[in-house]
């Protein structure tokens, strides 16, 4: 029996969760653990009658390599798929090694005391992965993830050498609040609050939050502002992909989000440094985190799509050649087939794709590898099969 074990319970997670019981073929068997054993028996009871997977549920404190260890060795599955947090991915990973278990993520270690976010941590990891026999697959998700595995086909199929790489994360849902945020605050805090930066001839350009701002009409969705953030797979695609030579990551923001974003900044409220309050130590951010709207509550009052995808220019045949690959994904769709708005869609179907790669074997390499790393031409066909389909657009309009 095929079995994969899944760390987390949240918005993504379910939705990888319910696209591993439309896939049981494959996923013959499923646990799901989390810190909250109750959420897990929740979804284990919704799903359990809609699919031939078998799902069991457990408790586990993905911080504790003891405990984990212990979990997937009564367990054995064949692979385990951590998509709780990124401060978690060390922990997990130590326990795969220890039991020689196939490990997948969806977003790279971040330390809890710096939003320091870089995949040096994880790479350090190749050697034992290696005498180990077993595979880890780094950014499973759409950014990373989907971004990896559109460069390595556009590398693969239209290019001999891609010079520069545009990622552009367009989000034109509206939930509706003055301010929330779609994936978990703390984390998507973080990231938008931290100095940008890009690569250009193998260097780091470091920007201030939010200096580098463009306009984009995007497909499906419409002229929207977009502001050059730092995002983790610059750093994989700029080693992986042949030729590059700039490479940067764009992401859409209303002002309503801005406005309220500047305003908690100016206050302290996204500090992570922690405080005392009434004797008691707290993070600021975390506490912000308690007060905003969940974002998985977000599923059902979210309209509009997204927009995710990547504009190459490079060679071929000695010519110039530009190539936009991307995907449409629609809030009210996600939500009416698993209960969930886009965001946590475009993260969960690839993550349970990467699963699969790695469970048929489709995907075989010993060691620690980022996506881009393998063939890409299964798991693109994967994404037009299980709700991602992609497009393609021989002449975009570039962003300058």
């Amino acid at each position: 029996m095929k079995k994969c074990m899944i760390i987390g319970c949240g918005g993504v997670a379910s939705v990888a969760i319910h696209k591993c019981c439309q896939n049981s073929e494959v996923f013959e068997g499923i646990m799901i653990a989390s810190r909250t054993k109750s959420k897990c028996d929740a979804l284990k009871e919704k799903l359990q009658p809609t699919t031939k997977t078998v799902i069991e549920t457990a408790q586990v404190n993905a911080d504790n390599v003891d405990e984990l260890i212990a979990l997937i060795e009564s367990y054995k599955p064949d692979v385990v798929l951590n998509l709780a947090l990124p401060y978690q991915d060390l922990t997990i990973m130590d326990a795969c090694l220890a039991t020689k278990t196939h490990y997948v993520d969806t977003a790279n270690y971040e330390p809890l005391d710096t939003a320091k976010f870089e995949y040096k941590w994880q790479w350090a990891y190749r050697e034992k992965f290696e005498k180990a026999g077993i595979t880890a697959l780094l950014g499973s998700g759409f950014d990373p993830g989907v971004t990896g595995v559109f460069s390595a086909y556009a590398m693969k199929h239209e290019f001999d050498e891609i010079n520069y790489i545009d990622i552009l994360d367009c989000n034109g849902g509206d939930h509706g609040y003055p301010f929330a945020t779609n994936f978990n605050p703390e984390i998507n805090i973080r990231e938008v609050s931290a100095k940008g930066s890009y690569i250009e001839d193998g260097k780091w350009v470091e920007t201030e939050p939010m200096e580098i701002k463009r306009v984009y009409n995007f497909k499906g969705v419409g002229e929207k502002d977009m502001y050059l953030l730092h995002h983790e797979e610059l750093e994989s695609l700029a080693l992986n992909i042949k030729g590059i030579k700039r490479i940067r990551f764009f992401m859409t923001f209303g002002q309503s989000y801005l406005t309220h974003l500047k305003c908690l900044e100016n206050v302290g409220m996204t500090s992570i440094e922690p405080i005392m309050y009434e004797g008691k130590e707290i993070v600021p951010l975390q506490f912000l985190k308690a007060v905003l709207p969940d974002p998985a509550s977000l599923g059902p009052r979210t309209v509009g799509k997204t927009n995710i995808g990547c504009i190459f220019r490079g060679k071929k045949d000695g010519k110039d050649k530009n190539y936009y690959l991307y995907n449409i994904c629609d809030h009210q769709e996600c939500y009416k087939e698993v209960g969930s708005q886009a965001i946590s869609y475009t993260t969960g179907v690839p993550a349970m794709i990467g699963a699969m790669m790695i469970m048929n074997g489709t995907w075989k390499k010993a060691g620690v590898y980022n996506i881009e790393e393998f063939d890409p031409d299964p798991f693109m066909e994967a994404l037009n099969k299980w709700g991602l389909p992609w497009e393609e657009d021989h002449d975009p309009v570039l962003v300058d």
